[in-house]
């Protein structure tokens, strides 16, 4: 009998050693970019007027727009903010409050290059006065065409975003028109966003 139970023990003990080596041997899913298209993001004012309206909120792990304080970036006509850090205008009622611990870093490159995480110094949170990504023709993700009019995403921008809970994603804007037109024109509509992002969901520090 006791042979028997110690048998049985030794089988037990091996069945869960083999399992956890099974678990720590698991590949790491990997990390897929999808495209969102259409992100409506209207304002109001503009023009020398104080800009308003609610702020289009959405999140990288849920894939989608959402209503909610979990959200990582949010977009207002050319505007993106970052879940983390301060309002950048705090009478600024369709603004959201900074809920999350959110940064970005404004990279360099081709999407499918960046593949690391930048280093920590070069992660920045809104603040009072200062958008993380930066607003205007040429400083952030697009550049502004005076003589057509027409706002362009700017080639080889890609920004990582530390996420509202910590875990990271990368976005590059392709688009601030309407499903995205090859050659937008006065007939395009916007704001109406569409951007290739990937989401990390793991504790490693790569794409």
């Amino acid at each position: 009998m006791k042979t028997n139970f110690l048998k049985l023990s030794i089988l037990a003990l091996t069945l869960f050693i083999a399992s956890c080596s099974n678990d720590d041997n698991d590949p790491i899913p990997a990390v897929v970019t999808q495209k969102f298209s259409n992100l409506y993001a209207p304002q109001t004012g503009g023009q020398a007027v104080p800009a308003g309206g609610e702020f289009t909120k959405f999140s990288f792990s849920e894939n989608k727009v959402v209503a909610n304080d979990n959200w990582d970036i949010a977009f207002r006509g050319t505007t993106i903010i970052v879940n983390g850090g301060a309002k950048y205008n705090a009478a600024d009622a369709g603004e959201p409050a900074r809920t999350g611990s959110g940064l970005v870093s404004s990279v360099s490159g081709t999407f499918a290059s960046v593949t690391t995480f930048p280093v920590a110094t070069s992660f920045k949170a809104d603040a009072t006065s200062v958008y993380a990504i930066p607003t205007g023709s040429g400083n952030g993700w697009y550049s502004y065409n005076s003589t057509t009019h027409i706002i362009s995403a700017i080639a080889g921008k890609v920004f990582v975003v530390k996420t509202h809970d910590g875990k990271y994603a990368k976005f590059e804007i392709l688009s601030y028109y309407k499903d995205a037109p090859v050659t937008p024109d006065a007939t395009s509509v916007s704001p109406y966003y569409t951007f290739n992002f990937a989401y990390q969901a793991n504790s490693t520090t790569t794409f």
